[in-house]
C-alpha cells in the first residue's frame, strides 16, 4: 500500500433528489439523507476511510446545489477539500477534476474514486480489499475497478467481464487483481441471467483506484480533451476560476465510455465486503424494522390486515395507520406525502416532472 501521505480519495457526492421523494429533494440527495439511524451515506462514506486516507487528503465534489448540506455533513474536512462543479458534465469531467486537484497537490498520488452514497457495513472487509487496490495501482500499469459478485441477474448495473489472473512483479495481495476483458453496458434480464450463468462477470461498482502517472497517461492517450483539462489545473495559479472557466465547456460524457472501456489495461478486484447501492425504496426496507406481516417501518405504525407495505414517517409526532391495505410506499415529511405502489418504486422520479419546484 502506498505510502498514507500519497494516497487520496475523491468522493463524488452529487445526483438528484428523485429517487426517494419525498424524502430526499435536489439540495439534499440520497447521499444526504439519514435513511438507516447510522448518519448520512456521505459521512458513512468519510468514515470508512478511517486507517486508509488522511483526512486531509480526502476530497469531495458536490454541486452549487447541494454544496451547504455536503459541508455541513463533511465538517471534519478541510474546507478547501470541498468542491462545486460549475456545471453538470457527467462523471468523466468530475472525475477529471479530482484527478487534477490532486496531481496539483502531490503529482505522485494513487487515488480512489468512490460513490458518495453506497451502504457498506463491514469496515474491515472493505479495508482489505481497498488495501489491495491501492497496491495493485501503486505497481502496476493498470486502472483498477472494484467488482462485485452477482447475486442475481440485475439488469440495472453495468458488467465487468473477468480474464485471467493478472501478472504483477513483487505483488503480494489478499485478494489478487485479474485483467478485464471488457465492460457490458445494463443489460436485459436475458442477457444478465447468461452472464450469471457464464460466470466470470463482475457488477460495475463504479469505485476506481490508479496512480496519477498511470491515469494522467491513459487520459492522454484516449481522452485528450480531459487530459488538458488536467494540465490546465496543475498548472494553473488560480484554481477556482480556472475550473469555472474551463469545466462548462467540458463534453458531457460518463468516466467508463470516456476512459475505462478505451484503456490499454483495466484490472479487477472482486470485493468480499456487503454492498448496496440503495437504489430505491425496496432496497431501504430490507434494513428497517419488521411490522405485522411483511410491513417495514422506521417509526413505529398501526396496522389492521395490512401486508408487505413500507412505511417511511419522517415528521415528528405524527402516526401511521395502515387499514386493509397491501404493497404500498408510504412516505411522509413535514410537506408532502407519497402514497405509491411498491411494484413501481423505480417509477417514483417521474413525479418529479409533475411537482410543482417548491417540493422538488
Amino acid at each position: 500500500m502506498p505510502l498514507p501521505e500519497n494516497t487520496y480519495a475523491l468522493i463524488l457526492a452529487g445526483g438528484s433528489g428523485t429517487r426517494f421523494w419525498p424524502l430526499s429533494r435536489n439540495a439534499r440527495p440520497k447521499q444526504l439523507l439519514n435513511l438507516f439511524n447510522d448518519g448520512t451515506l456521505l459521512d458513512q462514506t468519510i468514515r470508512r476511510l478511517e486507517g486508509l486516507v488522511p483526512v486531509e487528503n480526502i476530497l469531495i465534489l458536490t454541486n452549487a446545489l447541494q454544496e451547504a448540506a455536503v459541508r455541513e455533513v463533511a465538517s471534519m474536512l478541510p474546507a478547501e477539500n470541498i468542491f462545486a462543479e460549475p456545471a453538470k458534465r457527467d462523471t468523466a469531467p468530475a472525475v477529471a477534476l479530482g484527478i487534477g486537484l490532486v496531481a496539483a497537490r502531490n503529482p505522485d498520488a494513487v487515488m480512489m474514486v468512490l460513490p458518495a452514497d453506497q451502504l457498506i457495513k463491514d469496515v474491515e472487509a472493505y479495508h482489505s480489499v481497498m488495501r489491495d487496490a491501492l497496491a495493485t495501482a501503486e505497481q502496476s500499469d493498470g486502472l483498477v475497478t472494484i467488482g462485485l459478485r452477482p447475486t442475481w441477474a440485475c439488469p440495472s448495473y453495468g458488467y465487468i467481464e473477468r480474464g485471467d489472473r493478472a501478472v504483477i512483479p513483487g505483488l503480494v495481495c489478499e485478494h489478487p487483481p485479474v485483467e478485464v476483458k471488457r465492460f457490458r453496458e445494463k443489460p436485459n434480464v436475458e442477457l444478465a441471467e447468461q452472464f450469471l450463468a457464464a460466470g466470470g462477470f463482475s457488477w460495475n461498482a463504479g469505485m476506481f483506484v490508479w496512480s496519477l502517472p498511470t491515469v494522467i497517461k491513459q487520459l492522454v492517450n484516449h481522452s485528450p480533451e480531459l487530459a488538458g483539462f488536467v494540465s490546465e489545473i496543475r498548472r494553473a495559479t488560480d484554481i477556482p476560476a480556472t475550473v469555472a472557466a474551463q469545466f462548462p465547456k467540458l463534453t458531457p460524457i460518463s468516466i467508463d465510455y470516456a476512459l475505462m472501456e478505451t484503456a490499454d489495461r483495466v484490472l479487477n478486484i472482486e470485493a468480499t465486503f456487503d454492498w448496496d447501492d440503495v437504489g430505491s425504496w425496496i432496497s431501504v426496507a430490507k434494513y428497517l424494522d419488521e411490522a405485522g406481516t411483511g410491513n417495514r417501518v422506521n417509526q413505529p405504525i398501526s396496522e389492521i390486515e395490512s401486508e408487505n407495505n413500507i412505511v417511511f414517517n419522517a415528521r415528528k409526532g405524527s402516526r401511521i395507520a395502515l387499514l386493509g391495505v397491501d404493497d404500498l410506499i408510504i412516505v411522509q415529511t413535514d410537506d408532502a406525502l407519497l402514497i405509491a405502489n411498491r411494484h413501481q418504486a423505480d417509477a417514483i422520479k417521474k413525479l418529479s416532472d409533475l411537482l410543482p419546484p417548491e417540493l422538488l
